[in-house]
């Protein structure tokens, strides 16, 4: 089983909905990526997704694009995300997914690469520009590394559509609350209850809702719709500030993850 469908099964147990946060590999650096998702853990973090920077994140806003910039003009490779999930495996058991742009991975071969992926420590893989038309014929190398394919579902998916994308999911789904990009919103979005809920009818698979999600009300609201939440780029720019003003921040987003991790698991 993998840590993803246990830490949902752990999740359920307790009668508690699931925190995940993204990141952006390699920003500012690798060794802060390693430190930062371990103290995501701390904090109350149940999935951290890690995204691989690429020079064209087209379901991305603005803040993650910088922050992919940053890691890109690091330096940041396949090969050293790699290396930083190991040193957070030799520290940490939580479930971790690669958030992929499909040219990383088909760049040396998609059933090599998810190989190494898997190898390395991560659990799953979301690949953002995988349209479900084309999902069947990467299938076979997922199924052969091991690895949970996480698929999203906008709001302007139909039945129709929801019914052919979580054929091929396993993991979690990822319903997006909002047409768009990725960045933070002063409300969650009309669409959110709705896309969650059509999804709903097409499996039993746990649901995290995302896009937009950036203070503890919204958190709340949020885990009310699915079975996890997802925060991406209003942390990313908080670490970003944190970064830039050394002046205490840091600590302050971690308090600030604490309270949405809180607000997320009801308690």
């Amino acid at each position: 089983m993998s840590r993803i469908r246990e830490i949902f099964q752990q999740l359920r147990r307790a009668d508690r909905k699931g925190f995940i946060v993204y990141l952006t590999a390699g920003d500012p650096s690798l060794p802060a990526t390693v430190e930062r998702v371990l103290a995501l853990v701390d904090a109350g973090v149940d999935v951290v997704e890690l995204g691989m920077p690429f020079s064209d994140p087209l379901a991305d806003g603005r803040v993650n694009q910088a922050a992919a910039e940053r890691a890109l003009a690091a330096g940041v490779t396949l090969a050293g995300v790699l290396d930083a999930v190991r040193a957070i495996r030799r520290q940490s058991p939580v479930p971790l997914v690669l958030y992929s742009y499909l040219n990383p991975l088909l760049a040396r071969g998609l059933e090599n690469t998810l190989m190494r992926v898997a190898e390395a420590g991560f659990d799953g893989v979301l690949p953002l520009d995988l349209p479900p038309e084309e999902a069947e014929v990467f299938q076979p190398a997922f199924q052969k590394s091991g690895l949970d394919h996480i698929c999203l579902v906008a709001p302007t998916s139909d039945d129709q559509r929801v019914e052919r994308i979580v054929r091929y999911a396993s993991g979690f789904v990822y319903c997006i609350s909002r047409a768009g990009v990725t960045g933070a919103q002063e409300q969650i979005a009309d669409d959110a209850a709705a896309v969650t809920a059509r999804t709903r009818r097409h499996t039993a698979l746990p649901l995290a809702i995302g896009f937009g999600i950036s203070t503890p009300d919204q958190a709340h609201m949020a885990a009310t719709l699915a079975d996890a939440v997802v925060v991406g780029s209003a942390l990313v720019q908080r670490w970003h500030e944190a970064d830039t003003k050394k002046d205490g921040t840091a600590e302050q987003v971690r308090s600030w993850v604490k309270e949405m991790a809180e607000a997320v698991h009801g308690r």
